[in-house]
């Protein structure tokens, strides 16, 4: 699989995202969200504006959880993508930020 293929599905993984943000279907957009996160989090600038949408995602559900542990996840994807990424790390404050996770099956065929 071509490493165009895994962009292009970020990229329309991101925008889902966004457009169930922007339609208040919250638990649809954190899942697009976090699909574009496992896709993105090996390319510095991916992995940063997917954190970067979940930091918006906490801001719009009044979550203080996401939006602190997305800040720091922001600072953190800036720092380390380019040494070390957990493997399927999903990317929301609900999961370790060091923990790998097995890669959705959905998402494999972009691996």
């Amino acid at each position: 699989m071509t490493t165009q293929l895994l962009k292009t599905e970020f990229y329309k993984q991101l925008q889902l995202g966004r457009q169930a943000l922007q339609e208040k279907k919250y638990s649809i957009a954190f899942y697009h969200l976090e699909n574009a996160h496992i896709l993105g989090q090996k390319h510095l600038w991916r992995h940063t504006i997917s954190h970067y949408w979940m930091f918006v995602f906490g801001l719009k559900t009044n979550n203080a959880k996401e939006v602190i542990g997305q800040l720091f996840r922001l600072l953190a994807s800036l720092l380390f993508t380019i040494f070390w990424v957990p493997q399927g790390n999903t990317g929301g404050s609900n999961i370790s930020p060091i923990k790998s996770l097995p890669i959705r099956e959905e998402l494999k065929k972009y691996f």
